[in-house]
C-alpha cells in the first residue's frame, strides 16, 4: 500500500493538505489505485480516474476563488467518501445490489449534493445487502462483503461496503442507510463510529426506500467528532422529502456533563447468544461509562424488544414491498434469496393489519418513552455476537435476526443512536456499544460517544492509525445555539409521584436529577389544599437558611409558558441556586404568604415533612 494510505480522520487529511504534503489530485490517484484491488467485495462501482481527477481539480480551483478577499470555505475540502449503492450519485448507476433494478440518476441525492458542495469527493458506490434487507453483508450478488479484520467473518449489513471501505482507510467517511440497524451493526464489526441521526435530519431524497417511513441516511466515521462534522454539512430541511423535519436544538447536554443517568437492560434481558467475550466487553463498557460520570440504572427492556419484533414480524414488511412493488411484481426472479422471501411475505398483510400494527406501536412507544423520565440515554451492545460468513449462509434468517436484537426498535420509536467502538475479542474481532436517546438529542449523544472513544483510545478502523490527539467536537448549530428547553427545580406537589407531577410529565418534561438547594432557603407548609403545597423562599438577612431537597426537571421551552400559567399565587417561578452553585428556574413563594404558614425547614424538604405527617 502507498505510504500516503490508509487515510485517517478528516482533520488529519486537511492538515496534510495545508502542509503541502498532499493535494486532492494526488490523493485521488492513490485511492483509485487501492480500490482497484477489491478482494473483499467492497465496491459495486468506482469512479474512473479521470472523473476523480475532475472532482479534485474542481475543489482545488474553488479554494483559490476569492470572495471579498476571503477564500470560500470548504469544510470538506478534498475529503474522499464512499456512498452506499442505494443512494444516488449523478451519472452512476444505482443498483441497490440488484443489477436488474439499476437506473442511472441525473441528479445527486440531496445529502450527496450537500457533501460535494462542501468539497467532498465521491470515490464510488459500495456493496450492500440487496435492497438494504439484512444486517450481515452476505446478501449480495456481488459477493459477501468481508470483515476488515478477518475475511472469514461478516462485515455487518446492510451498509457493508461503506463500513469496510472506511475501516480499511480508502476514504475518510462514508454514507450508509439505517432502517433496522444497517448503519450501526457494520460499525461495530469494523471498529467504527456509526451514527444514525434523528429521522428526517438528513434528507432521503434520492435514496431507494427500504421502509420509507423509517429510513435514515447514516454516517460512518473514524471519530464521533468527524460524524458531527459531516452532520453539520449534510443536515438540512428538504421540502421535497415528505419525512424531512426541522432540527430542534438539544436540551440538557448529558454527553458533556460530569453527571448523567444511563439506562441499561436488566441482566436477564441481555442477550449475547453464547458469546461470553461480548458479555465481558459490555460489562467493561458499563464500567467505562460509570468512570465518565454516568449513573447506570437498570430498565425493563421488554417493550423495546416487543417493538423490535414488529419490524419483521409485523406489517412493516409490507412497506418494504411497497418501496419496490412494481419492479418486484415483474422481476421477483431477479431478487436473491432470502430477500425475495422476505419481501414476498409482505403480500399477506391487509390494510387492517397495518393499522393494528400502528396501534400496537403507539402503545409500545408510550411504554418505552417512560424510561426518559429516569435516564438521559440508553447503553446497549450494538450486537450481541458476530458470525462467520459460512454460519450466516447456513442459517440466514435466524442468525440475522439475532444481529438486530439491540437495533430493530430504534427507528420505530424515533430515537437517535451512535454506535461506538468498545474493545476487541481475544481473536481480534471488534466489539461495539450503542448510545441512544430521543429524537433531537443527537449532539449530546455524539459528545458522549467522543468521550467514550477517548476512554478506550482504540486505533481508527482497521488502519492501525492511533486515535489523534486534540480532537475537537464541531456541533451542528454553532456555539450561539439557543436552548430549546429549560430546567425547573420543584420542591413540593410537583415532585415525582405527588399530585401535580402530571403537569410536568404531560408536557414531556424529564427528570434530570434529585438534589438540594444551596443552604440559604426556608420552607413553609402553606394553608389550604388539597393539593397541599409548600412555599420556599430565600432566608432573610440574619436568618439561618437550610438546604431544601428538590428535583430538577427539563421542560421543553415551548411548554414553559403553559406550565407557569397553571401556578397559582402566592407561588411563582424565580431563580434559585442549587447545592453545586448552578442557578436554575424554580418555585418560590411571596413573603406575605408565610406569615400564617408552618415553618417546616427542619425536615429538609416536602417529602420529609409528608413522611413525618404519615407517621404521626
Amino acid at each position: 500500500m502507498s505510504k500516503l494510505l490508509p487515510l485517517g480522520d478528516i482533520p488529519s487529511l486537511l492538515q496534510r493538505y495545508a502542509s503541502g504534503e498532499l493535494t486532492p489530485g494526488r490523493m485521488v490517484e492513490e485511492v483509485h489505485a487501492q480500490v482497484r484491488d477489491d478482494a473483499d467485495h467492497v465496491w459495486i462501482h468506482t469512479l474512473p480516474l479521470e472523473t476523480l481527477r475532475g472532482y479534485a481539480r474542481a475543489v482545488e480551483a474553488r479554494i483559490k476563488t476569492r470572495t471579498n478577499g476571503m477564500a470560500r470555505p470548504l469544510p470538506l475540502y478534498g475529503i474522499p467518501f464512499a456512498i452506499k449503492d442505494n443512494i444516488d450519485l449523478a451519472g452512476v448507476p444505482t443498483t441497490a445490489a440488484c443489477p436488474a433494478f439499476a437506473y442511472t440518476p441525473q441528479h445527486n441525492a440531496a445529502v450527496v449534493q450537500r457533501l460535494i458542495d462542501a468539497g467532498a469527493i465521491p470515490i464510488g458506490k459500495t456493496n450492500l445487502d440487496q435492497f438494504a434487507s439484512g444486517l450481515n453483508g452476505t446478501r449480495s450478488p456481488h459477493g459477501a462483503c468481508r470483515n476488515a479484520f478477518n475475511p472469514d467473518y461478516i462485515s455487518g449489513g446492510s451498509s457493508s461496503g461503506s463500513a469496510v471501505a472506511l475501516a480499511k482507510g480508502a476514504v475518510c467517511f462514508s454514507l450508509g442507510t439505517d432502517t433496522a440497524g444497517s448503519g450501526r451493526v457494520p460499525a461495530a464489526f469494523n471498529n467504527l463510529v456509526g451514527y444514525k441521526p434523528t429521522k428526517g435530519w438528513l434528507s432521503t431524497s434520492g435514496v431507494v426506500p427500504a421502509c420509507r417511513s423509517l429510513d435514515c441516511v447514516s454516517i460512518f466515521a473514524f471519530t464521533a467528532a468527524d460524524a458531527a462534522r459531516i452532520l453539520a454539512v449534510s443536515a438540512a430541511y428538504d421540502a421535497d422529502d415528505i419525512y424531512s423535519r426541522e432540527r430542534e436544538g438539544h436540551s440538557f447536554d448529558f454527553g458533556g456533563a460530569p453527571d448523567f443517568r444511563v439506562g441499561i437492560p436488566r441482566r436477564e434481558q441481555l442477550q449475547f447468544f453464547g458469546n461470553r467475550e461480548s458479555q465481558q466487553l459490555f460489562d467493561e463498557a458499563i464500567a467505562t461509562i460509570r468512570m465518565l460520570g454516568g449513573e447506570t440504572i437498570e430498565i425493563d427492556f421488554a417493550p423495546f424488544l416487543d417493538t423490535a419484533r414488529l419490524l419483521y414480524e409485523g406489517p412493516w414488511v409490507a412497506e418494504r414491498y411497497a418501496g419496490i412493488q412494481r419492479f418486484f411484481e415483474l422481476h421477483s426472479d431477479q431478487v436473491i434469496a432470502p430477500v425475495r422471501e422476505i419481501i414476498a411475505g409482505a403480500q399477506h398483510y391487509s390494510g387492517a393489519d397495518v393499522y393494528n400494527g400502528l396501534y400496537r406501536l403507539r402503545r409500545l412507544k408510550r411504554q418505552t418513552d417512560r424510561v426518559w423520565n429516569d435516564v438521559n440515554c440508553l447503553l446497549t451492545p450494538t450486537a450481541g455476537t458476530i458470525y462467520t460468513i459460512e454460519a450466516i449462509q447456513q442459517d440466514p434468517i435466524r442468525l440475522n435476526a439475532n444481529l438486530g436484537y439491540y437495533t430493530n426498535f430504534m427507528n420505530l420509536l424515533d430515537y437517535a443512536a451512535v454506535a461506538v467502538p468498545a474493545g476487541f475479542q481475544n481473536d481480534g474481532l471488534p466489539f461495539g456499544i450503542t448510545l441512544a436517546a430521543p429524537a433531537h438529542q443527537d449532539e449530546p449523544l455524539l459528545h458522549l460517544a467522543g468521550r467514550m472513544q477517548w476512554a478506550y483510545a482504540l486505533p481508527l478502523g482497521a488502519t492501525g492509525i492511533r486515535l489523534p490527539d486534540g480532537i475537537s467536537f464541531q456541533g451542528t448549530s454553532g456555539s450561539d445555539q439557543q436552548p430549546d428547553s429549560i430546567r425547573v427545580a420543584v420542591c413540593g406537589a410537583h415532585l415525582t409521584g405527588l399530585p401535580l407531577n402530571g403537569q410536568l410529565t404531560r408536557r414531556k418534561a424529564r427528570l434530570i436529577t434529585s438534589t438540594s438547594t444551596s443552604p440559604e432557603y426556608r420552607l413553609y407548609a402553606l394553608p389550604g389544599g388539597p393539593p397541599y403545597r409548600p412555599g420556599m423562599l430565600r432566608a432573610e438577612k440574619g436568618e439561618q437558611g437550610v438546604a431544601i431537597q428538590v428535583e430538577v426537571w427539563e421542560l421543553p421551552l415551548r411548554e414553559f409558558g403553559g406550565f407557569v400559567a397553571e401556578i397559582p399565587a402566592p407561588l411563582g417561578i424565580g431563580t434559585i441556586t442549587l447545592a453545586n452553585g448552578e442557578t436554575v428556574q424554580g418555585f418560590l413563594c411571596e413573603h406575605h404568604a408565610v406569615v400564617d404558614a408552618t415553618d417546616i425547614s427542619g425536615f429538609g424538604g416536602w417529602r420529609g415533612y409528608l413522611q413525618r405527617l404519615g407517621e404521626s
